[in-house]
């Protein structure tokens, strides 16, 4: 046997220049005497581990003095079960390496990552032995287990929250007693769904720091920015404990929160006014009792908007100061421009409170962004700013004066309503006579031929709450840039045809054309009308001469029969005695 066999060695060791490593070995001792080989271990005399499916992400790997929960399957070679953790519908929950296992399992559970399966083969000697257990492990029983860790933590752990999407912009932070309303889904270390606010549709709503949340979510919360996204990670002992929720949490549990934040505020806020636009020129700034015509986006704090005057194309319209609006609005719209943009934002408690109103959820902070389209008083007047007066000024007009003038008209935020200079003719009126607004009449006394002025009217002296459909909006202030260009005197108050000289004093009988005692309407208007041609008489500009004309005819009329006798006939002197208004 040393022959061919010696030979073979020394070509290998001494006299071939092989490199294979598992050869190299014997170099040193070519001529050591040749050692048996080595014996493999009988089958199951070893603690053999094999790893069957390991997650993409481990973060983190047990290690003795963890906690781990896992489910396990625990047969024999044969494939005959012994036991199933399965079977009881809980995990078996134990520390790793303080001899709470047989042996092989605190080997083999060392350093499985959360949701790793693993097949454990345990020899006899690390795991019960020569005794076994009685009725359930024979003596020297080889143990084969399947396990799947579900849940690892430390009792050293804290909460681990880990950011995933931040706002740029984070004015404000969760603070101890801060009132939260947040989205979440709930779910196991290994993944599994608990509980969701998003199944229900309802935000989770809360103070923060005072114990009503769990310690961890408490912990976890603080900080987070509206709109932050993050995940919370809690070991049991600052959530539900070795007991669990008796619900749908087991004992033991780790927990990871995925966390949106949508609203945040404190009982103690107050508004917040963040001006974003505001007109250079400010002559006056709202009070209490004034009424305001503002557009605004209502949103809640994430953004979600849940109203807009824009989309119905109209303002919104009311009294501030006097609990028309939200508390919150009420305070926020003291003190604008009209033309001023600013944001007011609003805590619940100054807004729609616990319960909330339509899309609005209870509790929820909310944002405004207001454009002032205008505002006035119920106790203002026409304004009357004079912008260009000719240094000849001395015929004003008064009441009964008939007046062409041109216009602009615009609401008090510049929009244009009207022009008579796109018309490319004047506005023709007798001032007085309620062929306009109240507020016009007003704000066109006293003027003379070639002046130029801005009138400012109020609601109540314009077009009311109801405005003009489609021209004119409700309770709008108006403005009109006016310049008179034309002014024809009228008569004295009362009157609609005055004598230029001495009355005829057989008037009746001058009208009376053909002598029969009797005036017709045609008779008298053919009279009216010469008066005029010739000079003798005025009648009072402005006004249809028909309708002037058969005014005059039917107060004259006393009995209405159509005819007009000598009887009848009496002049203005004559009815300012008997208590009549006539010629």
């Amino acid at each position: 046997m040393a022959g061919p066999a010696a030979v073979r060695r020394r070509g290998r060791c001494c006299g071939a220049l092989l490199v294979l490593p598992a050869l190299l070995v014997s170099w040193a001792a070519c001529q050591a005497p040749p050692v048996p080989a080595a014996q493999p271990p009988p089958d199951g005399a070893e603690l053999r581990v094999e790893r069957r499916f390991v997650p993409e992400s481990c973060p983190r790997a047990v290690r003795r003095g963890d906690f781990v929960r896992y489910h396990y399957l625990g047969s024999f070679p044969d494939g005959t079960r012994f036991d199933s953790s399965y079977d009881r519908g809980s995990t078996f929950n134990v520390f790793v390496g303080k001899g709470q296992l047989i042996a092989g399992m605190d080997q083999a559970l060392v350093g499985m990552c959360v949701n790793e399966r693993r097949f454990v083969q345990i020899p006899p000697k690390l795991a019960y032995g020569s005794e076994g257990v009685s009725g359930v492990i024979p003596p020297n029983a080889v143990l084969h287990f399947d396990v799947l860790l579900v849940d690892l933590w430390n009792s050293e752990d804290e909460v681990q929250v880990q950011t995933y999407f931040k706002p740029e912009k984070c004015p404000r932070t969760v603070q101890v007693s801060d009132f939260v309303r947040y989205h979440y889904n709930g779910t196991f270390l290994d993944g599994t769904l608990f509980d969701s606010s998003h199944n229900r549709m309802r935000t989770y709503d809360t103070y923060v720091g005072i114990g009503w949340l769990i310690p961890g979510m408490d912990q976890g919360l603080l900080g987070m920015c509206v709109g932050e996204k993050r995940i919370i990670t809690i070991p049991p002992f600052l959530a539900y404990g070795e007991e669990g929720d008796g619900k749908e949490i087991p004992g033991q549990a780790s927990l990871v929160f995925d966390v949106v934040l949508l609203d945040l505020h404190n009982p103690k806020d107050g508004i917040a006014i963040e001006n974003q636009h505001v007109p250079e020129s400010c002559e006056r700034r709202s009070q209490a009792g004034d009424f305001l015509r503002y557009h605004y986006n209502g949103t809640l704090l994430d953004g979600t908007l849940f109203d807009s005057s824009y989309s119905r194309n109209r303002t919104y319209d009311t009294y501030v100061g006097q609990g028309y609006v939200i508390a919150g609005m009420d305070e926020g719209l003291l003190g604008v421009c009209t033309g001023e943009k600013r944001r007011i934002i609003i805590p619940p408690h100054l807004g729609y409170g616990e319960e909330g109103r339509g899309k609005i959820p209870g509790s929820a902070v909310l944002v405004f962004d207001i454009h002032v389209v205008d505002f006035h008083n119920p106790s203002d007047s026409v304004s009357i700013t004079v912008n260009y007066k000719p240094s000849n000024c001395t015929v004003l007009s008064k009441k009964g004066d008939y007046l062409k003038y041109h216009y602009n008209a615009s609401l008090l935020d510049g929009t244009l309503l009207d022009s008579t200079h796109s018309l490319g003719k004047t506005y023709n009126i007798v001032l007085g006579s309620g062929q306009v607004v109240v507020g016009m009449d007003m704000g066109l006394q006293d003027m003379c031929v070639g002046e130029r002025r801005t009138v400012v009217i109020p609601p109540h002296l314009g077009y009311g709450e109801d405005g003009v459909e489609g021209e004119v909006p409700g309770s709008a202030v108006l403005v009109f840039d006016i310049e008179l260009l034309e002014l024809v005197s009228g008569l004295p108050e009362g009157y609609m045809f005055v004598w230029n000289g001495e009355v005829s004093p057989n008037l009746f009988e001058e009208i009376d054309q053909n002598h029969d005692g009797e005036v017709l309407l045609e008779e008298f208007s053919e009279y009216i009308q010469a008066q005029v041609d010739s000079g003798k008489g005025k009648l009072a500009p402005g006004f249809d001469f028909e309708k002037i004309v058969k005014n005059m005819f039917t107060n004259q009329d006393r009995d209405g029969n159509g005819k007009v006798t000598a009887e009848e006939f009496k002049l203005k002197d004559q009815e300012a005695k008997e208590g009549h208004d006539e010629l």
